[in-house]
């Protein structure tokens, strides 16, 4: 289907620095396919997403760790209030969601945000009622649209995303940015724009889905607000845009160089006996350093084996390149580092 060019563009402006960025991206993009494609396993897979959840809920004020969003998902008690615990549970479910919406169809979004906000918002799945607007230390620092005018600023947005000539990279920065402006919910919007982001990305390349672009979001929270807020006075999305594709090159060289370290490590003969390693002890260090609480039988499922054949690698493995921290029932792994970290 033709989609018709949209009278309404977001005030934007292309720099250097914007384009070389997409460049640099799109070549790490191809390791990063070829990674998803090949090591990212079921495990791996959904550990990424729970940093995901962990880190955009965090920036939101939710006080779970890792961990504990681990436990909410796998039906463990956790300490946290009940809203935290809903929170988690609604980003999980939203994430999951992702393959089955539409970045530009109105009605995905609105459903988003009903998965989203489901029982912590009262105007759930709606487009607000009323004026909001973002304070930081009490001071107010963006007032939004008055409500009337969201629903056809929603609309002209969406209009534009499906029918931008401008690369996904790009324009999913310039959406981020303009739906934080419109601001169209009651509550939410800052984990719906990062949602929608990633959604826009995934849609673009699907194992970008597997990305956790919150988490350094939320290691650089100051910074991404510092953006929100100089893009808002500069009247254009340009200086926000420049700061998420700086976020989104910076995640996935740190996660290439995480996935590759295990390889490059062993490779780089640092040891007597590294090169000895063969690739189902690569894999299991990969995980083990990406999931410090795996059990074995989780990585007998992940690495087709057998849980027999997974007790002997790790015997094997232990003391020289693991270590196990705590008890073998709440404890966890660490792997050392001077065998594969060489960031």
């Amino acid at each position: 289907m033709v989609i018709k060019k949209s009278s309404y563009t977001p005030p934007l402006t292309i720099t250097a620095h914007m384009l070389n960025r997409v460049v640099q991206i799109s070549e790490l993009l191809g390791r990063w396919s070829a990674l998803a494609d090949t090591t990212l396993t079921p495990t791996l897979r959904r550990g990424n997403r729970i940093r995901t959840i962990q880190a955009s809920l965090a920036i939101e004020q939710n006080t779970l760790s890792v961990e504990q969003v681990t436990a909410v998902l796998e039906g463990k008690a956790v300490r946290g209030s009940a809203r935290e615990i809903a929170e988690v549970l609604n980003a999980f479910a939203a994430y999951e969601a992702l393959p089955t919406w539409v970045a530009h169809r109105e009605a995905d979004v609105l459903a988003a945000h009903r998965a989203l906000m489901s029982g912590l918002v009262d105007e759930c799945g709606a487009y607000r009622s009323g004026g909001v607007g973002i304070y930081q230390n009490q001071q107010l620092v963006h007032l939004a649209p008055p409500a009337s005018r969201v629903p056809e600023l929603m609309r002209d947005l969406l209009h534009w995303l499906a029918s931008t000539d401008l690369p996904p990279l790009i324009s999913s920065c310039v959406f981020h940015y303009e739906f934080e402006f419109i601001h169209p919910f009651a509550d939410g919007n800052g984990r719906m724009g990062r949602l929608w982001q990633t959604l826009i990305l995934s849609q673009w390349r699907s194992e970008l889905a597997w990305l956790p672009i919150e988490t350094l979001i939320h290691e650089r929270q100051a910074a991404y607000y510092a953006a929100l807020g100089q893009a808002d006075r500069a009247g254009e999305s340009t200086l926000f845009v420049a700061f998420m594709l700086d976020v989104i090159h910076a995640n996935l060289q740190a996660h290439l160089l995480k996935h590759d370290g295990v390889n490059d490590g062993v490779n780089d003969g640092v040891n007597d006996g590294v090169n000895a390693l063969d690739d189902l002890d690569r894999q299991i260090l990969r995980m083990m350093r990406e999931l410090p609480r795996i059990n074995q039988s989780q990585l007998a499922q992940d690495l087709n084996c057998s849980v027999p054949t997974i007790q002997r690698r790790i015997r094997a493995l232990r003391g020289t390149y693991i270590e196990r921290v705590g008890s073998d029932k709440k404890g966890h792994w660490r792997v050392l580092d001077r065998y594969i970290d060489h960031d």
